[in-house]
């Protein structure tokens, strides 16, 4: 029947990825030198003083906190988006149709928009290289996926598309005109097209843009939403605090069953994504550490015979030899280095591989001597 998912997919959830890798950390650990871990892109460094300050004078909060975001985070989330990504809210204050609603971190969501959304039956379009997460989460609503770099020629049985700009793992960004196709798609076919990005402020080579800038969504938001994180932007990965915007018409059920669920953001870390959305510095001042960092790894990759691919924006360089992704991971461990397999992002990536920037300066140049050596 139409929209059911295919007979042949698994409701089953995959294995977790990184659980394969374990061999290779061994190997790795092996080393004179010690592991250089680039599989997981965890930030490091530490969390800037502004969010732990916030965090802790709002400390004392023995009431539950809102789902919909306090005020004072709905406007600060707001400005972000207008200031930094040209994204203007429909009335960041209303509590009846809510433009925009905190997450717990942004994998959560990711993970649960379908269900959040009451999706039943039907396929899921995910990018031909994905981060899990994404199939995660249409198996757990019991959907089907298929994975597409563009839009398909019908839309019979999808219910959802998520896309990823820039993207994990492979930092491809995606241009206006490819933006400008999924929202038309999406709008002529009355399906929800979602957009991931938690890497938008980490663009290198090019200037990336959001699903929802006017000169991609148009006059309004209809049919879209956008994920974003602070995770990455602003070293918070421990806060868990991620913020969902777009069409109020989908946004709003997100948020119903959001606060039936009880998955709301503790209050002293919503009142620290506040700080950190209105403050640009703080930003700009990790953004130079990575572009560091990123400088001397490519440049290392490069001389060790390997190629990048896209990897013009985002925290990972999409490295390859032209060989099966696991025989380079094998490469790497005998270096004492660690990198995530790009066969964990679908068929697509089997023969590249993952490296984050998200190790310290000391690390990141061991990686570098045992690269060049």
């Amino acid at each position: 029947m139409a929209g059911d998912p295919d007979p042949g997919t698994s409701r089953s959830l995959p294995d977790f990825p990184w659980d394969a890798l374990t061999g290779a950390r061994s190997r790795a650990a092996e080393h004179p030198g010690g592991v250089v871990d680039l599989s997981i892109g965890t930030p490091v460094d530490d969390t800037p003083a502004l969010l732990t300050e916030a965090l802790a004078a709002a400390g004392n909060a023995p009431g539950y906190p809102t789902a919909l975001g306090t005020p004072e985070l709905r406007t600060a989330a707001a400005g972000w988006l207008r200031r930094r990504l040209g994204v203007q809210i429909a009335d960041p204050q209303a509590a009846d149709g809510p433009a925009l609603v905190p997450t717990v971190g942004s994998k959560e969501l990711v993970a649960l928009l379908p269900t959040l959304l009451g999706l039943r039956s039907g396929t899921v379009l995910v990018p031909e290289v994905a981060y899990p997460t994404y199939e995660v989460g249409a198996v757990l609503a019991g959907l089907a996926v298929r994975r597409t770099d563009t839009p398909p020629p019908d839309a019979a049985g999808v219910v959802l598309v998520w896309l990823n700009s820039p993207g994990n793992p492979h930092g491809r960004v995606l241009t206006d005109d490819q933006l400008r196709a999924w929202v038309a798609w999406g709008r002529a076919h009355g399906v929800p097209v979602v957009a991931d990005e938690c890497y938008v402020t980490l663009g290198w080579d090019v200037e990336t843009r959001s699903l929802l800038h006017p000169a991609i969504a148009g006059e309004d938001h209809t049919g879209l939403l956008a994920v974003h994180s602070l995770s990455k932007q602003s070293t918070a990965a421990g806060y868990r605090a991620g913020l969902l915007s777009g069409d109020p018409a989908l946004v709003r059920p997100v948020w119903e069953v959001r606060r039936h669920l009880g998955l709301l953001v503790p209050g002293p870390v919503q009142a620290a994504m506040a700080a950190a959305l209105d403050d640009d510095a703080h930003v700009e001042a990790q953004r130079e550490r990575y572009r560091a960092r990123r400088e001397v790894l490519a440049a290392a990759v490069r001389d060790a015979g390997m190629r990048i691919d896209h990897s013009e924006a985002g925290l990972y360089l999409w490295a390859t030899r032209d060989e099966d992704c696991w025989t380079t991971i094998d490469r790497l461990a005998g270096l004492g280095i660690v990198a995530a397999p790009g066969s964990f992002y679908g068929p697509a990536g089997a023969r590249h591989v993952r490296l984050a920037l998200t190790a310290t300066d000391e690390r990141i140049a061991a990686a570098a001597e045992r690269l060049g050596g």
